[in-house]
C-alpha cells in the first residue's frame, strides 16, 4: 500500500520503526506495505489511530485523509 509507505515516510520512520510500534516483525510490516500480506483488523485500527486517519483512507476507499468523528 503506497499510502502506508507515504504516511510512514511523512513521519521519517523506517519499516523497522513501524514494526516495533505495532509489536510485529519487520517482515510482516513490509508485507503490509507491498500488499503481499493481509492486514488484520486490529492492526488496521492501530495504524489508523497512529496516523490519525481512517481505515478507509488506508485502504484507498477515500481520498479524505482526515479521520471520521469518534463516538463518545
Amino acid at each position: 500500500m503506497n499510502r502506508l509507505k507515504d504516511l510512514r515516510e511523512d513521519k521519517d520512520l523506517k519499516q523497522k520503526d513501524m514494526a516495533k510500534i505495532l509489536n510485529i516483525a519487520e517482515r510482516t510490516y513490509s508485507g503490509y506495505e507491498t500488499e503481499s500480506r493481509w492486514i488484520p483488523r486490529e492492526v488496521l485500527i492501530n495504524l489508523a489511530n497512529f496516523h490519525n486517519t481512517s481505515i478507509d483512507y488506508l485502504l484507498c476507499l477515500t481520498n479524505t485523509k482526515q479521520p471520521y468523528p469518534r463516538n463518545k
